[in-house]
C-alpha cells in the first residue's frame, strides 16, 4: 500500500484518537483497544515507510499514549470504588441493546408461560413440581398462600437462594458461549417459571398477594438475572459477530466485560437472598411496607444499571456516544 493510502484510510482514526489523550478519565479498555491499535499500524508504517513523517507522527502519538497507561496504572489504587461508580456502569450503558434483548426473551417466556397455563392448568405441576403445588395448595386452604416461604429456616434459606440465583446468573452467563443460544433458553425457561407462577395463583384470586410477596424479593432477583442474560449476550454475540477485531480478541474483550457485569449482580443476589429469607415469610406484613421495598428496588435497578450509567456516558463525552 502506497503512504498516502495508508495515512487516507487510517488518518481519521489517528485524530480521534489523538483527541482522546485530553481525556484524563478515558477508560482502561479504551486505553488498550487504542495502544493496540497505534503500535500495529507503527510497525506497519516502519515496515514500508520507515523514514516517513508517517512514522514519526505514530512514535510521538504512542508515547503520549503509554504516559496515559503508565498514568493509569497509578488509579489502581482506587480500582473498587473506580469499578462501581465507573467501570460497570460505563460497560452497562455499552451493552444496553443487549439487555434490551434480554427483557423481551424473559417477557416471552413468560407469555408464554401464562398461556400455557391458562391452556392445561396442570401445568404448572410439570414447571413448578407437583410438591410445590400440592403444598401451596393446602396452604391456600389453610389461609396463608405463601406460607411455603416460612418451611426453612431462614439462615440455611438464605445461603440456599444466594448461591442458587448467583449460579443462575453465571450459567446464563456461560452459555452464552454457544452463540447466545443456552443464555436465550435459560431466559425464556425462566420467564415460563414465572409467567405460570403468577397465572397459577391469579386463578385461585390471589394475584395481588402473590405479587406483594414474589416481587418484594423477585424485582432485584428477575432484574439481576435478565441483566445476567445480557452478559451471555455479550459473549455469544462477541463469537457472531466479532465486527473488526479478529474473533480471538473480541471474545476475550467480551469475556472481560461480561464478567464484570455478572460480578456487579453478586451484591444484588445477595441482598434479594436476605429478602426473600427474612421479610417474604412475614407475610402479615401491611401492603405498604411491601410497596416500599418493592419501590425502593426498582428505583435502584432502573437508576443504577440503566440511568446513571446513560448519565455518565453524556457527561464523560459530552453527548450521547459511547468512545
Amino acid at each position: 500500500m502506497r503512504e498516502a493510502a495508508f495515512v487516507k484510510q487510517n488518518k481519521e482514526k489517528w485524530q480521534k484518537i489523538d483527541s482522546q489523550t485530553q481525556h484524563k478519565n478515558i477508560s482502561a479498555e479504551a486505553l488498550a483497544d487504542n495502544f493496540i491499535e497505534l503500535t500495529d499500524d507503527l510497525s506497519y508504517a516502519r515496515t514500508f515507510y520507515p523514514k516517513s513523517q508517517t512514522v514519526r507522527y505514530l512514535n510521538q502519538l504512542t508515547a503520549r499514549y503509554f504516559i496515559n497507561i503508565y498514568q493509569y496504572r497509578k488509579k489502581e489504587k482506587n480500582r473498587f470504588l473506580r469499578f462501581w461508580i465507573e467501570e460497570l456502569p460505563l460497560i452497562m450503558y455499552k451493552y444496553r441493546k443487549y439487555m434490551l434483548y434480554s427483557f423481551i426473551f424473559m417477557l416471552a417466556g413468560v407469555m408464554l408461560g401464562v398461556f400455557s397455563q391458562q391452556q392445561d392448568s396442570t401445568f404448572a405441576s410439570l414447571i413448578l413440581g407437583p410438591g410445590y403445588v400440592n403444598q401451596t395448595l393446602e396452604n391456600i386452604e389453610s389461609g396463608d398462600p405463601m406460607a411455603i416461604y416460612k418451611s426453612t429456616d431462614q439462615a440455611p434459606m438464605f445461603f440456599f437462594i444466594s448461591t442458587n440465583n448467583i449460579k443462575v446468573a453465571f450459567i446464563a452467563f456461560i452459555f452464552g458461549i454457544i452463540c447466545s443460544v443456552g443464555t436465550v433458553w435459560v431466559l425464556f425457561s425462566n420467564g415460563i417459571m414465572l409467567g405460570v407462577f403468577q397465572y397459577f395463583f391469579y386463578k385461585k384470586g390471589l394475584l395481588l398477594t402473590s405479587a406483594m410477596s414474589i416481587w418484594l424479593h423477585g424485582t432485584l432477583e428477575i432484574s439481576a438475572i435478565i441483566i445476567a442474560g445480557g452478559a451471555g449476550m455479550i459473549l455469544g454475540n462477541s463469537i457472531l459477530f466479532p465486527g473488526t477485531y479478529k474473533r480471538i480478541y473480541s471474545i476475550q474483550k467480551a469475556v472481560k466485560d461480561a464478567v464484570k457485569v455478572v460480578i456487579g449482580l453478586i451484591p444484588v443476589f445477595l441482598v434479594a437472598a436476605f429478602i426473600e429469607s427474612y421479610l417474604t415469610r412475614l407475610t402479615e406484613m401491611p401492603v405498604y411496607f411491601n410497596l416500599i421495598i418493592i419501590g425502593l428496588s426498582a428505583l435502584f435497578i432502573i437508576w443504577y444499571f440503566f440511568y446513571y450509567p446513560y448519565y455518565l456516558n453524556k457527561k464523560r463525552n459530552g453527548k450521547d456516544q459511547i468512545v
